[in-house]
């Protein structure tokens, strides 16, 4: 399961109100090979697809494929809002290293491998 902090939801609804149907959209949440660490994150805005886990909490919607969900269970999605960066971060306890920028990550075992 998959949640999200209250930062990253109001942060997330207020992305999403500015969509054209933005009841139908959410944020795909997903994992692909590359980055400094193994895997990077992949974050945008998108509508369900076939076979996608949809995730609905306080109004806002994720969406993982299915190829991705293993290395996504248990992750928060938080948003950050510092000096230096803002944007949405990925709490990953599946991740045994990260890159230094937080986009890329490394587990014991890959199941997309």
């Amino acid at each position: 399961m998959i949640t999200a902090t209250s930062a990253a939801v109001h942060h997330l609804s207020a992305l999403l109100s500015e969509q054209p149907a933005a009841e139908a959209r959410g944020l795909r949440l997903g994992v692909e090979k590359g980055g400094c660490a193994g895997w990077q994150y992949i974050m945008k805005i998108d509508v369900p697809a076939a076979g996608d886990t949809i995730i609905e909490q306080d109004g806002i919607r994720l969406l993982v494929d299915a190829e991705s969900a293993p290395l996504l269970q248990g992750v928060e999605l938080d948003y950050v809002d510092s000096l230096n960066d803002a944007g949405f971060r990925i709490n990953n306890p599946n991740a045994v290293r990260n890159c230094g920028c937080g986009t890329s990550f490394e587990t014991i075992s890959s199941p997309l491998s």
